[in-house]
């Protein structure tokens, strides 16, 4: 308390207790896998389609994109957008030996081990080394012994080189009009002499023992990313040294968690990675993770086989989605298929923009897809959703449409529905975010009087959205905290217990119509 001496008014601000709890945010999806350029295993937050392709396109082509012969993160990425997505996390995976544009300087015999040349930055622009042979060193005349110029001579000698020894030109060109040209450069110092000179390139060690090397203008180029070459190891990462899923081991913003590159590895690596990642969940506060099938599971029966007798995931905070959807490949202007998981992510993120979070995020519309890789009849479906695989269907003048709405959960039924999932996980991250005031605060009624209407009000503001069943708030949610939560023993412990309970609204996933005859002029309420 203040001391007062002068007789007056004085008035204090007063922090309030009963500090309103804001909701987090429930759509930023994350991307884990391949792209043409951009930062290796360094997040970036985009928050649109442009701003990817700004960041990840090819760095010497731009007109090429970010787009990777078989690499599906592009195409997730722009169905995330495509479907309704506003913010995503992208870490991109891949090895940064090949990265930089590079070419061969070939030998002038045509042997196949020449001279590499390597951009020194990963420049957004061509870079192009021209060589041209100049004229042969002739051995130069000899002096006379009493001259007294020898260490001329040996100095002559020295930047002539070997009598005969080929010698080169070496014109440079990069991006933003950069340049650089040496004359007299030795093949037996090749290498050497532009590693130390140039700016623009640097050379991977002489191979003067092949010959001369031939003259001409080499394109430095990045080496073609195919996805054939990515490593799993290089999708899951290390937490402890950030990179690939452990790039976002500290993230607290993004909630939905895709790596559609992990199709494209053999299953037993795809399975190692979608286990990686469930457990990335699993230990995360606030996180969900979609999960695309196997290539080879392209019949329901496949993935009915795979996922019941191989997978066999039981997880509340996955989801898997089936089948494959169809789109236009901008490389080879075919259509491919590709893993449903960034379209879905994008859906999610609609749903929560449009109905909210607590709305099961099924029988929307899947934007930016021209067919499915199988159509799923409605008597096949019954087995895939009972054991937690979400369709994706076709219905005549509707469109394809996300038909699922289940967790990979299995033995926790409480769990079963995706959007009652993820209203758990909004209440937890809300609430624990919005009461770190009270940290260190005296363990008394006061507090407990101030956490208890903080959180009632939160769950209030729930109620009145539709977020919880219930025609009162006593019937949709309960707040306790008091002595009977707090006894001595915790509270000598440091802890404050809050008990909540909330229910959570259920989607109706079968609407049924009991249909019956009644006799003209009957009763109706007696058929009913």
């Amino acid at each position: 308390m203040p001391t007062y001496l002068t007789p007056g008014v004085y008035t204090h601000e007063v922090s309030a207790k009963t500090a309103p709890i804001e909701g987090v945010g429930t759509s930023v999806a994350a991307f884990i896998g391949l792209a043409a350029g951009g930062p290796l295993n360094e997040p970036q937050r985009v928050s649109s389609w442009n701003e990817f392709e700004r960041l990840f396109s090819h760095p010497a082509d731009r007109e090429l994109g970010p787009w990777v012969d078989g690499a599906y993160m592009p195409h997730a990425v722009y169905g995330f957008f495509q479907n309704g997505g506003t913010v995503c996390w992208v870490v991109r995976v891949g090895s940064d030996d090949g990265e930089r544009p590079r070419a061969l300087i070939a030998a002038a015999n045509g042997d196949s081990q020449g001279i590499e040349a390597v951009a020194r930055e990963e420049l957004a622009g061509p870079i192009t080394l021209t060589l041209i042979d100049e004229p042969a060193t002739a051995e130069p005349e000899e002096a006379s012994s009493d001259g007294g110029d020898g260490e001329e001579r040996k100095s002559a000698r020295r930047r002539r080189g070997n009598p005969g020894e080929p010698t080169y030109s070496v014109e440079i060109s990069g991006p933003q009009g950069a340049s650089e040209r040496f004359e007299g450069v030795r093949l037996s110092s090749f290498a050497t002499e532009l590693n130390r000179k140039s700016a623009l390139v640097k050379l991977a060690g002489s191979k003067a023992e092949f010959g001369p090397l031939a003259a001409g203008s080499y394109r430095l180029e990045p080496p073609a990313t195919v996805a054939t070459e990515l490593d799993a190891s290089q999708l899951a990462g290390n937490s402890a040294q950030r990179t690939g899923l452990g790039a976002l081991f500290a993230d607290e913003e993004a909630t939905t968690y895709c790596i559609p590159d992990a199709a494209a590895l053999p299953d037993e690596q795809m399975r190692d990675i979608q286990a990686k990642l469930i457990a990335h969940c699993e230990n995360g506060s606030n996180r969900m993770a979609i999960l695309d099938p196997p290539q080879e599971a392209r019949r329901p029966q496949d993935i009915l086989k795979w996922r019941t007798e191989i997978a066999g995931w039981d997880s509340k905070v996955a989801a898997l989605y089936y089948p494959y959807l169809k789109v236009q490949d901008p490389l080879s202007k075919q259509t491919i298929e590709v893993p449903p998981s960034g379209h879905v992510a994008g859906i999610w993120a609609r749903t929560d923009a449009t109905r909210g979070f607590h709305k099961a995020p099924a029988n929307e519309i899947v934007q930016n897809t021209t067919g499915l890789a199988f159509p799923v009849a409605q008597a096949e479906q019954g087995e895939l959703n009972r054991t937690g695989i979400n369709c994706i269907r076709a219905f005549p003048a509707r469109g394809f449409r996300v038909w699922g709405a289940r967790t990979l959960s299995t033995t926790a039924p409480e769990w079963r529905y995706i959007n009652v999932r993820r209203l758990f996980n909004y209440v937890s991250a809300s609430i624990e975010q919005g009461t770190q005031w009270a940290v260190f605060e005296s363990n008394d009624e006061p507090l407990w009087t101030a956490l208890k209407i903080s959180t009632s009000n939160f769950l209030m503001r729930l109620w009145r959205d539709g977020a919880l069943f219930g025609r009162t708030p006593d019937e949709a949610f309960f707040v306790q905290c008091d002595e009977k939560t707090n006894p001595p023993d915790l509270r000598e412990a440091g802890q404050v217990n809050i008990h909540v309970g909330i229910a959570p609204v259920k989607p109706a996933e079968f609407v049924v119509f009991q249909i019956s005859q009644f006799a003209d002029g009957a009763d109706a309420s007696v058929a009913a």
